[in-house]
């Protein structure tokens, strides 16, 4: 029997300049998340009355941007950082801020003002170049944007998973790591090389290049991805999947509504991208989880209202 490394992430995503990605600790989003606020939809509530927009042929409407980053103050992993000396004790169980925390993180992510201008200010030019790449971020009421296992942790790789992420390189040194070598263009991993990030790690939160823009036409949905530039074209017409011995690292999709969700399964993927990268605010260093071509990832758009959607990202992989 082989062990199911199954994670699920739940995101919000926000339209247009207040784009957003949500995250659910339920085990599949649907329409009936919508309604009054509460932990099902991330307390994002659905106006009554709301009607979910349709495309000129009838689908679902979820066009526009979503920008990942608003969600990218929240750790992958649960009490990835906090309790080590370095901030308050984290509660491993705790999946949600309290109402009175979340209203504290809002009024200080309020009062910090324009970093960058203030930087130019000190003449700190530099550090406000810096500043200005980076993608904003929002606090969010979810301690970790993994809710299954209900830790919030990354479940222990197989044996096997163990020994191809032991194969695998990067230039982003695992704790403790000495004696790295660059003898080949495969020394560094496919992020460091701009190819790719792979899945799942393209669908979550980065410092910089967060854009995520969906796009429809009849019979398509297109997840057009601001770095790197992948786009992943996601037929809906039920044809029959590749062969398994086509893969890509984005892997082969098939979308399909379930009412006004769109869920959107991928199989066929080519092993190399790590399946976390560092870049995502507490995942687990050197960019070395490793995906086989037996994983399959199965994701769940739902709007809230104008201006939210939540997202769900499920990933398995025996091997």
């Amino acid at each position: 029997m082989h062990r199911m490394v199954r994670t699920t992430t739940s995101l919000l995503l926000g339209i247009a300049a207040a784009a957003v990605f949500v995250t659910t600790t339920y085990g599949q989003i649907n329409d009936s998340v919508r309604g009054v606020a509460s932990e099902k939809n991330h307390f994002i509530e659905t106006p009554k009355g709301w009607v979910q927009p349709k495309t000129p042929w009838g689908d679902p409407d979820l066009q526009g941007m979503w920008p990942i980053s608003y969600v990218g103050t929240v750790p992958l992993e649960r009490c990835s950082g906090g309790g080590r000396g370095r901030g308050p004790v984290c509660d491993p169980n705790k999946a949600w801020r309290t109402e009175e925390e979340y209203k504290q993180a809002v009024d200080a992510a309020l009062g910090r003002g324009d970093r960058g201008r203030q930087l130019i200010e000190q003449g700190n030019y530099g550090q406000a170049l810096l500043s200005g790449v980076t993608d904003p971020t929002f606090p969010q009421r979810q301690t970790s944007l993994i809710v299954d296992p209900p830790n919030g942790r990354l479940p222990e790789l197989t044996p096997e998973g163990k020994r191809l992420g032991a194969l695998m390189k990067s230039s982003w040194a695992l704790p403790g790591e000495q004696g790295q070598t660059w003898d080949a263009p495969e020394d560094f991993d496919s992020w460091d090389r701009c190819i790719t990030r792979g899945m799942p790690s393209s669908m979550m939160p980065y410092r910089y290049n967060n854009g995520l823009r969906i796009v429809q036409a009849p019979g398509y949905v297109v997840l057009d991805l601001e770095m790197i530039h992948d786009s992943r074209i996601v037929p809906l017409d039920n044809r029959p999947p590749l062969p398994s011995n086509i893969l890509q690292y984005m892997g082969e999709s098939r979308g399909h509504w379930e009412g006004n969700t769109l869920v959107v399964v991928t199989t066929n993927y080519h092993p190399g991208p790590s399946a976390t990268n560092i870049g995502v605010m507490g995942s687990p260093g050197g960019n070395r989880v490793p995906v086989s071509p037996q994983m399959k990832t199965t994701e769940r758009f739902t709007r809230l209202n104008d201006e939210m959607m939540l997202y769900e990202l499920k990933t398995e992989d025996p091997v």
